[in-house]
C-alpha cells in the first residue's frame, strides 16, 4: 500500500485556490482539480475564510496618544520601583532570618 504525503498550503495558498473560484469565478471542481485537493478541503478552507475574515480588518491602534504613552510609562515607572522596594525588604528578611538561624 502506497501511502500518499499530505500537502501543506501556505495561507497565501489557500486565499490564492478561494480567489480563481470567489473572483474569477471558476467552477469548484476545476479549483480542485489544478490545485490537488478535495472538493470538501476547499468548502473547509471557504468556511474558515468566511469566519475569519473579519479578523483582517481588525488592527489593534498602534497609535497611543501622547497623553496614554506618559501615562503607560509612569505606571511602569512606578512598578519598577515597587518591585526594588519589594527586593530590598526581602534581602532584608533574609538577612535577618539567618542572623537569628531559622534558615
Amino acid at each position: 500500500m502506497t501511502r500518499v504525503k499530505r500537502r501543506k498550503f501556505t495561507g497565501k495558498e489557500k486565499v490564492a485556490i478561494l480567489r480563481k473560484h470567489l473572483l474569477e469565478k471558476m467552477p469548484i471542481s476545476e479549483v480542485c482539480e489544478q490545485s490537488g485537493i478535495n472538493p470538501t478541503q476547499f468548502y473547509r478552507w471557504q468556511q474558515e475564510f468566511f469566519e475569519h475574515g473579519a479578523a483582517a480588518f481588525d488592527r489593534p491602534r498602534a497609535n497611543t496618544s501622547g497623553k496614554d504613552q506618559r501615562r503607560i510609562e509612569a505606571l511602569e515607572a512606578k512598578l519598577q520601583k515597587k518591585d526594588s522596594v519589594i527586593a530590598e525588604i526581602m534581602a532584608d528578611l533574609i538577612h535577618e532570618k539567618k542572623e537569628n538561624g531559622e534558615i
